[in-house]
C-alpha cells in the first residue's frame, strides 16, 4: 500500500479535484494530519477534514518538512449532495473572457491569511481563492437567485445589489433574480421585485438600499421554507455580523433539508469591523465624508475664541472610522476611540489637554467614536441598558454629553470661556452613495459571490485577504470582532500625528491588559464629578 505523503498542495487542497486512490491515502495516514484549530469548532462529519481544513507537513524535494499549511475551506453542495452534476462554465464562451489569459482560478489556489511570515516560521492559514471555476453546478435556466440586505445603512450596497444581478445576467445568462424586500422579515412576509439589469441600472447612483432593510425578524425555519416555496436556489445575503451569523444558521438548515441551495454572504459594516477581510465596503466612503464634517468644525473654532469643536464619528466598538478619518484630516487635535480607555480629569487627562491647547493654539478639534466613553455618559445619565431589535446595545449620545460636559467644566472649574461646535454627520455619511474605489470594490465582491455560488460553493462569505479575495467560513467572521490594536503600529502614527496623550500612564496605575498585551493603565481620575 502506497502511503506517501503529497510533495504539493494541489496534490491536496480540493476535495472536488481528489481522485478516490488519493483521498484514500490520505485517510490511511492520520499523522500527517492536524484538526486542532485552537478553539474552533466545526461541525463532525463523515469527511470533516476536506470541508473545514486541511493541515499538512508535506515533504519538499529537498527532503525538508514544510509545516503548518492549514486550508481552511468552505462548504460545497456535494458535501451533502454527492450525485449533483456539473456543467461547463458559460465563462469559456463569453466575448468579455475571451481575451483573458487564466479564465478560471486553479482549483490548487489559495490565499494566506498572514502574508508577514518569519523563515522558520508555519506557513499559516489560508482560504480558497475566489473566482470562476471550469465548472458550474447550476444551469442558467434552473436558477433562481435573490438578494436581501439586512441592518443598517451603508455606501455601496446598492452598488453591491446592482453587481450581483449583472453579474447573474451578464456572465451566467441568469433571469430570474428575486429582490426581498425589508431584510428577513421579508422572506415571510411576501414582500419581492423582480430584478433585472434594467431595474438596478442606475441604482449605485443613490444612497440607502434599494431594497430597504431592517433589523432582527430572523426566524430560520420560516426562511428557508420560504426559499423552498418559491423555488430559490441561490440566496445572496447583504449584512453584518449578526445578518452573517443568520446566513449561518440559513445554510445548516438548508443542508439539513439537503436542499441544492447556495447560500452566499457578502460582510457590510461601515465601521470596518468585520474580522479576517481587510476592510468592509462603504468604510473609504465614511473616511473620505467625515472630513467634511472635520473641516467644517476646524472653520467654526478657528474662527472664535478659545473654539472647542466636537465631530461624533461612527464606531460602535471599533473605532477605525474615526482614526483614519483623524489621520487624513490633519487638523484633528484628538481622537478618542472605544478600544483606547480615556480619562477626563486629573494630570494628563483630557480637560488638562484641552487647557493646555487652548493656550497654545487658541482652539481644539476632537473626535470621538460613538462607542467611545460610553461608561461616562451612562454613569452620569443613569441611563440603563437597552438594546435594538438586533441586540445591539442602545448607545449615548456620547458627543452631546462630553460637549456640555466640557462647557460645565471650564465655565465652573476653570473660570473660563469656551465656544462650543458639535457636529454629528452620522446619517449623512450612512446615507450617501459610494466613492469610485468603494465601487470597485463592491463589483469585486458581488462578483466574487456569483462566481462561488455559481460553482456550488455555499455557507461562505466573501472578501480580500491581503488584497487578494477569498471564499471564507461564515464562522470565521462572526466569531470575533475587528478592533483597532493599540499595541499596533496605527494607533501609533496617530498618536504621534495629533500629538494627544495616550491616557495610558505609569504613575499610580494597576496593570491591565489591551490586546492581549500587559499594559499600565491609568485607572484613578476616571470618576465624574458632580460639578
Amino acid at each position: 500500500m502506497d502511503l506517501s505523503i503529497p510533495s504539493s498542495f494541489s496534490e491536496i487542497s480540493s476535495s472536488r479535484s481528489l481522485s478516490q486512490p488519493s483521498f484514500q491515502k490520505l485517510r490511511l495516514f492520520p499523522v500527517i494530519c492536524n484538526f486542532n484549530l485552537k478553539s474552533r469548532k466545526f461541525p463532525t462529519r463523515s469527511l470533516f477534514w476536506r470541508q473545514n481544513c486541511l493541515s499538512l507537513r508535506a515533504q519538499t524535494s529537498n527532503g525538508a518538512l514544510n509545516d503548518g499549511f492549514v486550508l481552511e475551506d468552505v462548504p460545497h453542495l456535494t458535501d451533502f449532495l454527492p450525485d449533483l452534476p456539473s456543467y461547463p462554465n458559460p465563462l469559456q464562451n463569453s466575448q468579455a473572457y475571451a481575451i483573458v489569459k487564466q479564465n478560471f482560478v486553479i482549483p490548487e489556489d489559495a490565499v494566506a491569511q498572514k502574508i508577514v511570515v518569519r523563515k522558520d516560521s508555519s506557513r499559516g492559514v489560508h482560504f480558497r481563492r475566489a473566482g470562476p471555476r471550469e465548472k458550474v453546478y447550476f444551469t442558467p435556466e434552473e436558477v433562481r437567485a435573490c438578494i436581501v440586505t439586512c441592518g443598517g445603512l451603508c455606501p455601496g450596497i446598492n452598488t453591491v445589489i446592482r453587481e450581483i444581478v449583472c453579474g447573474l445576467n451578464y456572465m451566467y445568462g441568469v433571469n430570474d433574480i428575486l429582490g426581498i424586500q425589508g431584510g428577513y422579515r421579508g422572506f415571510y412576509s411576501k414582500n419581492t421585485v423582480t430584478l433585472t439589469p434594467k431595474v438596478v441600472n442606475d441604482i449605485h447612483k443613490r444612497g440607502v438600499t434599494f431594497l430597504c432593510t431592517s433589523r432582527g425578524g430572523h426566524d430560520t425555519n420560516k426562511i428557508v421554507d420560504n426559499i423552498q416555496d418559491r423555488g430559490i436556489n441561490q440566496v445572496y445575503i447583504i449584512g453584518g455580523d449578526g445578518t452573517q451569523k443568520g446566513a449561518g444558521q440559513i445554510y445548516k438548515e438548508v443542508e439539513k433539508r439537503g436542499l441544492q441551495v447556495a447560500v452566499a454572504g457578502i460582510p457590510k459594516t461601515i465601521d470596518n469591523d468585520i474580522a479576517v477581510i481587510d476592510k468592509s465596503f462603504g468604510f473609504d466612503t465614511a473616511v473620505e465624508e467625515a472630513q467634511r464634517a472635520i473641516n467644517a468644525a476646524h472653520v467654526e473654532v478657528e474662527s472664535v475664541e478659545n473654539g472647542v469643536g466636537i465631530v461624533k464619528l461612527m464606531g460602535r466598538y471599533s473605532g477605525f472610522i474615526a482614526m483614519y478619518a483623524t489621520l487624513a484630516s490633519r487638523d484633528v487635535d484628538c481622537c478618542l476611540i472605544p478600544e483606547s480607555p480615556f480619562y477626563l480629569e486629573g494630570p494628563g487627562g483630557l480637560f488638562e489637554f484641552i487647557e493646555q491647547r487652548l493656550k497654545e493654539n487658541g482652539h481644539l478639534v476632537i473626535v470621538i467614536a460613538e462607542g467611545a466613553g460610553q461608561e461616562y455618559a451612562a454613569r452620569s445619565t443613569h441611563r440603563t441598558d437597552e438594546r435594538d431589535a438586533s441586540g445591539n446595545r442602545l448607545l449615548l449620545d456620547v458627543g452631546l454629553w462630553l460637549s456640555q460636559y466640557i462647557k460645565d467644566h471650564f465655565m465652573n472649574v476653570r473660570k473660563m470661556q469656551v465656544n462650543m461646535k458639535y457636529i454629528d454627520p452620522t446619517y449623512m455619511i450612512r446615507a450617501i452613495p459610494s466613492n469610485a474605489s468603494d465601487n470597485i470594490y463592491c463589483t469585486l465582491l458581488a462578483h466574487s459571490a456569483v462566481h462561488g455560488a455559481m460553482a456550488g460553493y455555499t455557507g461562505f462569505t466573501v472578501g480580500p485577504v491581503n488584497s487578494k479575495h477569498a471564499y471564507i467560513p461564515i464562522a470565521r467572521v462572526t466569531e470575533a470582532q475587528n478592533t483597532v490594536k493599540l499595541t499596533d503600529r496605527m494607533w501609533a502614527r496617530l498618536l504621534a500625528s495629533t500629538n494627544q496623550p495616550s491616557f495610558l500612564n505609569s504613575n499610580g496605575m494597576s496593570l491591565d491588559r489591551i490586546d492581549g498585551e500587559t499594559v499600565g493603565m491609568r485607572k484613578d481620575n476616571t470618576k465624574i464629578s458632580s460639578t
